[in-house]
């Protein structure tokens, strides 16, 4: 159960981060840009090594927790991109509308599946 809080929080966090992170570079910061973008990069590892620990920790073992696993690393990627490609000065609408739709993917997943919020 304990992992499952800490999947939860470090997505949360990984979120604000992201977030963090963007206005950063919209508004020319870019040392602490790069600061923020690094910590987010710790909190990847640390969201997918929860997500992997909480996924070999269902009894059963179905489909949609393998899609909703996928659709993380999909949501982790999509962000990732956006910031990387920011950096670099091209084009992030694609990565955006990824990020949405792996995000509610993600999201109705995790809500629904029997470890989600809903059911704690």
């Amino acid at each position: 159960m304990r992992m499952i809080h800490l999947h939860i929080t470090s997505w949360i966090l990984g979120l604000v981060l992201f977030f963090a992170a963007y206005y950063l570079h919209n508004s020319g910061s870019a040392k602490p840009f790069k600061i923020v973008h690094m910590i987010l990069r710790v909190f990847y590892i640390l969201i997918i090594i929860s997500g992997v620990t909480v996924l070999l920790s269902v009894s059963v073992l179905n489909a949609e927790y393998i899609i909703k696993g996928l659709s993380g690393l999909w949501l982790i990627a999509s962000m990732e991109m956006i910031l990387v490609r920011l950096k670099k000065g091209k084009n992030v609408r694609g990565f955006w509308i990824q990020l949405i739709i792996a995000l509610v993917l993600v999201l109705l997943l995790g809500w629904r599946l029997p470890l989600g919020v809903l059911h704690m």
